[in-house]
């Protein structure tokens, strides 16, 4: 019975502990003779390939598309790791093949610790002080100030009560803070879809260029990013047996060397597709993929983190396998492997693999691949829910603000023009949805930079007075409520510095007075 690994740092360690337990527990064992002598409770390599094969084929983290050729490969590295042994105890240096020979558990089989941090990954987590604008909570769709008198105002104007307001033009959204606020809420939402309550250890911020996001929003599989020679081989296979834009004499075995040529070029680079920084993240997919609508949506926030040129170039391969693997026409690329399996078998390691050459590398990758080549379109398209709640709250930031006389005694008039009345269609519209506009005064207060330290704090203590649950979501915890403090956050470790140092003074008789 297979445990469920859930999301999180080092799941592809997880998974590998989770195969070797299940196969010390499920493997059966028996009497084997050999040579004149009774072996008990082994098993020989033919029967551990047959049983391995259907277990990881059954499991979801790895699929149907696992071949009897990976389970050896798996086998070996079981070997080679001494999850496994011969039956004169050898292990290490010895080979394992599918055939006769006899093989045992050892009394106790390793597990692999998890590593302590990994190189790609910052021990602060996340750092919102690289962005122009706090961790979001819930998306501000409305702008409003409400309070009870203003409300009273707002409405007392269709009337006549009210003689005047001032409308408040804001500042221009600087790039930064457009960065700022599709990085930060690209992680949020991230973090959402993987039902995880950090992303620390899965992925670090350091390693995500908002640029790349904004353009791969804006600009969706629009540039071409390979040579003109190797997308013209891949329309040629793509495209079989018609549009060939080769104009080459057609051979026995033409196909077959068209697919070689895309094959090295792909293999060529040092890093996958996906690259070394996103692996942990990706293979945390994995587990969202028997929901499949769940994982479509967690790749393709995923894959618009990637440079847009290893997305472009993603997106045209998996294109290329998927057309090749549905046509009935292409001649065989291979004499004994049908074609959906050697696009997998050829591609995945070009795609997805660790830096550091993790065991079941070969084996996850070929389920991720097989999901995304079946499933591309959607994959390699644009989050719509991650983009409008985006341009919503970019929409809140640039929107032109009513505020009436006396509202903010501290405004600066000279910046302000005057108007008598506003039509009813103005005011009635935001106040559909209370919550969200209660939402969007406290976005205000916090990414309003013009304000003073006190001054705000004193304004969120107010709010939290009078809203305390739309607070409480927005800051769920102590630590964060004070990334939006880190002065105060500094003060306080002082002072606790401070106060540990005196409480460690030794005591000084104070000397007599007497004479």
């Amino acid at each position: 019975m297979e445990s469920r690994i859930t999301p999180g740092p080092y799941r592809a360690t997880k998974l590998w502990n989770e195969i070797i337990e299940l196969f010390r527990a499920g493997m059966p064992l028996k009497k084997h003779r050999l040579h004149f002598r009774t072996h008990d409770r082994c098993f020989t390599a033919t029967e551990g390939i047959d049983w391995l094969h259907e277990l990881l084929r059954s499991n979801h983290n790895f699929g149907p598309e696992v071949t009897r050729y990976q389970t050896v490969q798996l086998l070996k590295k079981f070997l080679k790791n001494h999850v496994i042994e011969d039956i004169k105890g050898r292990w290490g240096k010895e080979d394992f093949e599918d055939n006769n020979r006899l093989y045992r558990f050892p009394p106790s089989s390793p597990l692999k610790p998890y590593p302590k941090k990994s190189r790609h990954f910052n021990s602060k987590f996340p750092n919102w002080s690289d962005y122009d604008v706090p961790k979001p909570g819930p998306v501000p769709v409305r702008p409003i100030i409400l309070n009870s008198e203003l409300w009273h105002k707002r409405h007392s104007i269709a009337i006549g009560e009210v003689s005047e307001c001032r409308i408040v033009h804001r500042e221009e959204v600087s790039q930064g803070t457009v960065e700022g606020i599709w990085k930060s809420m690209t992680l949020a939402h991230l973090q959402k879809i993987l039902g995880l309550a950090s992303l620390e250890g899965v992925l670090d911020p350091k390693h995500l260029d908002p640029k790349y996001i904004i353009y791969n929003v804006r600009h969706v599989n629009k540039q071409e990013e390979l040579p003109h020679w190797v997308l013209s081989a891949m329309r040629c296979l793509a495209n079989w047996p018609n549009g060939s834009e080769l104009n080459r004499p057609m051979y026995p075995g033409f196909e077959r060397d068209v697919f070689k040529t895309i094959a090295d070029y792909f293999h060529k680079p040092k890093a996958p597709l996906l690259t070394f920084e996103f692996y942990e993240l990706f293979i945390n997919t994995l587990g969202l993929l028997q929901q499949q609508q769940v994982g479509i949506e967690a790749l393709q926030v995923c894959c618009l983190l990637l440079p847009p040129e290893n997305r472009r170039k993603l997106q045209l391969l998996m294109r290329m396998m998927a057309r090749i693997a549905l046509n009935v026409e292409m001649p065989p690329l291979h004499d004994a492997i049908a074609s959906r399996t050697l696009m997998i078998q050829t591609f995945s390691r070009c795609i997805l693999r660790s830096e550091d050459e993790v065991d079941l590398d070969e084996l996850l990758a070929t389920r991720l691949v097989s999901f995304m080549m079946d499933h591309y379109q959607e994959i390699l398209g644009v989050p719509e829910h991650l983009q409008s709640s985006v341009e919503e709250h970019l929409a809140h930031l640039r929107r032109v603000q009513i505020k009436y006389a006396g509202a903010d005694a501290d405004a600066t008039l000279a910046s302000c023009t005057f108007c008598h009345q506003i039509s009813s269609e103005d005011f009635k519209e935001p106040w559909r949805n209370p919550q969200t506009a209660l939402t969007a005064q406290l976005e205000e207060i916090i990414i309003d930079k013009s304000m003073s330290f006190k001054e705000k704090k004193k304004k969120l203590k107010q709010f939290q007075k009078a809203y305390p649950e739309i607070y409480k979501n927005r800051f769920p915890t102590t630590e964060s409520e004070m990334v939006l403090f880190p002065e105060k956050s500094k003060l306080k470790t002082q002072l606790m510095f401070f106060t540990m140092r005196k409480s460690f003074q030794p005591f000084h008789r104070t000397r007599s007075f007497r004479m």
